[in-house]
């Protein structure tokens, strides 16, 4: 096109996903979004757009796209019921970090409320942008053509840069098919395009200061988050290796470090590790890159967190170094990304320094090790040992998600995808799917019986476009998870949480069945075979607990983390923080 020519605003949106590197865009047809679909047609095979058949799935498939890939995700929704099934996938995204432009239809201009004291004029009209605003980094209604091109390059500009996360942009349909010159365009490109992804300096001075904690610590622990996953697994390694101190990790980045790496030795908090929760208690420095330190990793009392340790943390964002979790901490406002390449190239110690320390630190792992595996863990672990390299996992939430990150034999390559902050049961199905397409890898997703009803109905995406995705089901006939609290704190009143209890799941076999599945079925762990991911076919594997099922440990609510339940013998309690 030359550059007076007239351009259709729902074809310069697309074109502008594509100059971003989307490939792959989800989402639902319905009337406010026709000319957007119309125009994602036009620009194939540079760009696909994917049917969903949730708005919900759509969000969680754009999310998991921008998880796995590294890039934008977009997803797009009519208005009213479109717009707001979008929500809790824009809370995930907002809460986990993750870039993703949401783009919802709306009613015609001259349709909206407006001024009108009513509450709706329009069908299907609801003002999605007022309720998304404290869950996304930007969120505006396009009323013009020529507001499109400015908000379209900032937005995309936010959610790429600086704590990434989700924006969305609700544009009226009688927007989506006006016209305007391309001079124009060009014109607000100049002066508001390219995506600004200029990260936070680490300061010389905080650079100092870091390195003299360092190498006055004896007991030192470094404790990766969410914040390193961006960066590629090999750097991370070589970071690791050079400062040569014990690592543990939050739930969400237990995929940074194999689990045979000899400095791993696994995450930490209410479900984490006990040999990584004694390990932080027992440090005198705690070296946290990237984590937002929350109730769930620190515990009730945050002054109970690695008390004889001073806690250095470094974080993107200043709002979370302001929620401390000691006083006298050290808050370093800095990327993770730079703090790691100075200390690989600048930072060395003696090769034994730590020499004691690791040795007391393995001794704690070996003397803890296996002291909690449930049925589910064990699973797990044996599944895990037939996922290739380079494989992405997906987990969902409940008693699944922690026997993942617990017992997954996590190998180099791999990725883990969880639901962060926002916990959304029914993510873990659809994220599979837009991992898929982010990178074309194998993707494993694993599931409770419960959780995979959230969005059941992406198993006909899987079917339709036959994808390869191997579905895991975990089947113990109940809302695992909240049974046991009702088991621990409403004296066994399995209200809605257990067969014949008001809850129930279909059956899987059929369910495979009626989406051409090749299913499998294992009752005992040692049945299972490697024969599940021998296929391209898309799978669904079941298991069969017929036990009541735990996750164990878990921190009592107030009791320091390294104190979880079940109790520990209290005279190996005392060895181990006497050591």
């Amino acid at each position: 096109m030359e550059d007076h020519e007239r351009v259709k605003v729902s074809d310069y949106i697309v074109e502008f996903l594509v100059e971003n590197g989307v490939q792959h865009v989800f989402g639902y047809p319905g009337g406010m979004v026709t000319h957007f679909m119309d125009s994602l047609s036009k620009y194939s095979p540079r760009i696909q757009s994917h049917l969903s058949y949730h708005e919900q799935a759509a969000a969680f498939e754009a999310c998991a796209y921008a998880q796995a890939g590294g890039g934008l995700g977009a997803a797009y929704a009519t208005s009213g019921p479109g717009a707001t099934n979008l929500i809790t996938g824009i809370c995930h995204a907002y809460f986990d970090s993750v870039p993703v432009i949401f783009l919802t239809g709306q009613v015609n201009t001259f349709e909206a409320r407006d001024k009108y004291n009513v509450r709706q004029r329009g069908f299907q009209e609801t003002n999605i942008v007022d309720m998304v605003k404290n869950v996304t980094k930007y969120a505006a209604y396009i009323d013009s053509a020529e507001k499109l091109v400015y908000e379209l390059h900032k937005a995309c500009r936010l959610a790429l840069s600086g704590r990434k996360g989700p924006v969305l942009l609700d544009i009226p349909m009688d927007v989506q098919k006006a016209f305007f010159l391309r001079e124009k365009i060009g014109i607000r490109q100049k002066e508001n395009g390219g995506k600004s992804r200029g990260g936070v300096k680490f300061l010389l001075k905080d650079r100092t200061l870091l390195f003299k904690e360092m190498h006055g610590a004896s007991r030192p622990c470094l404790l990766l988050g969410a914040g390193v996953k961006s960066i590629p697994q090999e750097r991370l390694l070589a970071f690791v290796e050079s400062v040569n101190m014990p690592v543990v990790t939050s739930m969400i980045a237990v995929d940074r470090i194999p689990k045979e790496h000899p400095l791993n030795f696994g995450f930490l908090g209410a479900y984490g590790s006990r040999a990584a929760n004694f390990i932080v208690a027992k440090s005198d420095l705690v070296l946290v890159l990237g984590s937002r330190m929350d109730v769930r990793q620190v515990g009730g009392e945050r002054k109970n967190f690695a008390p004889g340790a001073k806690l250095i943390r470094v974080d993107f964002d200043p709002a979370e170094l302001q929620y401390k979790v000691h006083e006298d901490e050290i808050a370093i406002r800095a990327d993770a990304t730079d703090v790691i390449r100075v200390l690989t190239e600048d930072y060395s110690v003696p090769e034994d320094k730590y020499r004691a320390w690791l040795d007391c630190c393995r001794e704690i792992f070996t003397r803890l090790r296996g002291t909690d595996e449930q049925s589910g863990n064990r699973y797990v672990e044996a599944l895990s040992r037939y996922i290739p390299e380079n494989t992405v996992i997906t987990a969902d939430v409940g008693q699944n998600q922690v026997w993942v990150a617990q017992s997954c034999a996590v190998k180099r390559g791999q990725k883990i995808l969880f639901s962060g902050g926002m916990g959304a049961m029914g993510y873990s199905l659809p994220a599979a799917i837009g991992a898929y397409y982010a990178e074309g890898r194998p993707v494993v997703s694993f599931h409770g019986d419960g959780g995979i009803q959230m969005n059941l109905q992406e198993l006909e995406f899987i079917r339709r476009e036959k994808l390869p995705v191997k579905v895991i089901v975990f089947n113990n006939y109940a809302l695992g998870m909240i049974r046991h609290f009702q088991e621990m704190y409403f004296y066994k009143n399995y209200t809605q949480t257990v067969a014949g209890g008001g809850y129930s799941a279909p059956d899987f076999k059929k369910l495979a069945e009626a989406y051409d599945m090749v299913y499998f079925c294992y009752e005992d762990v040692s049945e299972i075979t490697g024969d599940f991911m021998k296929t391209d076919e898309s799978v669904l594997v079941e298991i069969k607990l017929r036990e009541e099922t735990y996750v164990f440990p878990k921190v009592e609510f107030g009791k320091p983390n390294q104190d979880q339940e079940p109790t520990l013998d209290r005279d190996l309690y005392r060895r181990l923080m006497e050591m």
